[in-house]
């Protein structure tokens, strides 16, 4: 049976690491097809913070958007850094999804300012500040290099964690708190997941040149003893 290449592995494994991503961001797209197609407004789906009757809207927040720029941007963002954390982080990218989808949201209903807020940037930012501080901790070079594509294409994005204006429109307060619960997460799970190779030496290859040292040591031993007999 012929080896199959590495590269259809890894595009097989990519493959199989975007499938959950990819049926999130399906329900994100039809949640919004399903509003606008049957003219309802779902913005009461969202979090309107500190209010008990609202607290389930941490569940559905991420399914709501105001419009078509708003849910393209977070679709396009989710799938493909969900993606990296399942292609890189697999043993522990669904204890990472499922904590920072639940944890943000929940801070953003104890912080967040008294408006709706929507949309599935929250989570987002979660998933991009582990990635980049998770590779920096590991000092893994792969992931590390992860870490430095998702800052090129993503580094922007830690402007939006503060507020700009008084009125502003963007829900600072859920890129906060997903930003916040990214890098606690890239510390608690510091050590699970895939981490920096250990170098081991060959214990055979130890043994190999401990015998030549010691055969070395023995000749030079053997040619002093015949040295000393000469000039004797």
């Amino acid at each position: 049976m012929l080896n199959e290449p590495d590269n259809s592995l890894e595009k097989r494994q990519f493959v199989n690491a975007a499938f959950i991503p990819a049926i999130l961001g399906l329900l994100m797209v039809l949640s919004f097809l399903l509003e606008k197609g049957m003219d309802w407004d779902f913005h009461t789906g969202g979090i309107f913070p500190r209010r008990v009757e609202n607290i389930w809207g941490v569940f559905t927040l991420i399914f709501i958007h105001a419009d078509w720029g708003h849910l393209a941007n977070n679709v396009i963002s989710f799938v493909l850094l969900s993606s990296f954390l399942y292609f890189f982080y697999k043993p522990i990218a669904t204890k990472v999804l499922f904590i920072s989808y639940i944890v943000s949201g929940l801070i953003l209903w104890l912080i967040g300012r008294e408006s709706w807020h929507i949309g599935a940037s929250g989570l987002i930012y979660s998933i991009a500040f582990f990635l980049f501080f998770s590779g920096i901790i590991r000092k893994h070079v792969p992931l590390i290099a992860l870490s430095l594509v998702v800052a090129f294409i993503y580094g922007s994005m830690i402007w939006h964690i503060f507020p700009w204006s008084v009125e502003d429109t963007i829900s600072w307060e859920g890129h906060l708190a997903g930003g916040l619960v990214g890098v606690v997460l890239s510390i608690w799970y510091r050590k699970e997941g895939p981490q920096k190779p250990v170098v081991q030496w060959d214990e055979d290859e130890n043994e190999t040149d401990d015998n030549i040292l010691n055969e070395n040591v023995e000749s030079d031993e053997n040619n002093n003893t015949q040295t000393q007999e000469i000039n004797e």
